[in-house]
């Protein structure tokens, strides 16, 4: 069986950049997402410019057996998958209230139920072998409750604990688990103008999905268990931990930071 590396959510922002790194290192990849065009793309290019096998594969991961459809492809195919990347996500700036409760069911598959199920599916796999890679996407929002996008960001925080104990549940087993906690990311999850993009990266406050992916894969490589990709994220996550939720949550009703909010 030929080894692969599988990245959920790899046809654009930082789960490309996980397929284009993987495959500049030499690495074969499996390039999972809903939109087909947009898979093939990133394979045919990445075959092209670094000669390795590049699989489309086009999934629903917000369908109940998205991970069993994944499973089984691999298997018929005969994709031995060494390194699991959950990338997938999306993101809602919306009051609960205000929100469609399909795209909640929605957001909860995608981030919670196929990528545990992805996990319960390979990391088997992975042990029995030896050795192998998982990387879950969490979040800055997993560390303090987040008005605007609370599902999302407790979603995220279903993420950071499910890493920290499958981690835990894999010691010694060869096999390592990196939770990665991103804070803004440029991808097209973000509904900004070029320039305010431009003038957020330079103050530090977005980072790239190149620089977000490549951190990322190299906590992974040194067995780490979280990854925080910026300093600035760093500190976020400790500001976030050490002040208490009835400190941060006024701060995010005050007028001017919900319209920075509700605008991102």
């Amino acid at each position: 069986m030929a080894r692969f590396a599988l990245v959920t959510g790899g046809s654009s922002g930082i789960g490309e950049q996980y397929v284009r790194q993987l495959a500049a290192e030499g690495r074969n990849v499996v390039v999972v997402s809903n939109r087909d065009d947009e898979n093939r793309r990133v394979a045919a290019s990445v075959r092209a410019e670094f000669g390795v096998e590049a699989e489309p594969l086009c999934v629903d991961l917000t369908e109940p057996t998205a991970a069993e459809q994944i499973f089984e492809y691999c298997k018929q195919h005969a994709i031995e998958v060494d390194t699991l990347v959950n990338n997938a996500g999306m993101l809602i700036f919306n009051q609960l209230e205000r929100t469609d409760s399909a795209r909640i069911e929605a957001i909860i598959a995608l981030h919670c139920t196929t990528p545990t199920k992805l996990c319960r599916l390979f990391a088997p796999v992975m042990r029995e072998r030896g050795g192998g890679h998982i990387v879950l996407m969490s979040s800055v929002t997993a560390w303090t409750p987040f008005p605007t996008i609370s599902h999302y960001a407790a979603t995220k925080s279903y993420l950071r604990s499910f890493g920290q104990s499958l981690w835990y549940e894999m010691r010694g087993s060869g096999v390592t688990v990196t939770t990665v906690f991103p804070s803004a990311v440029d991808t097209p999850l973000y509904s900004l103008g070029d320039g305010a993009r431009r003038w957020l990266r330079r103050l530090g406050i977005m980072q790239t999905a190149d620089e977000v992916a490549r951190r990322a894969l190299r906590a992974a490589r040194c067995g780490r268990r979280r990854c925080f990709p910026s300093l600035l994220t760093k500190i976020e996550v400790a500001i976030c931990y050490f002040l208490p939720s009835w400190v941060l949550l006024p701060i995010m009703r005050i007028p001017a930071v919900r319209r920075i909010l509700e605008r991102i």
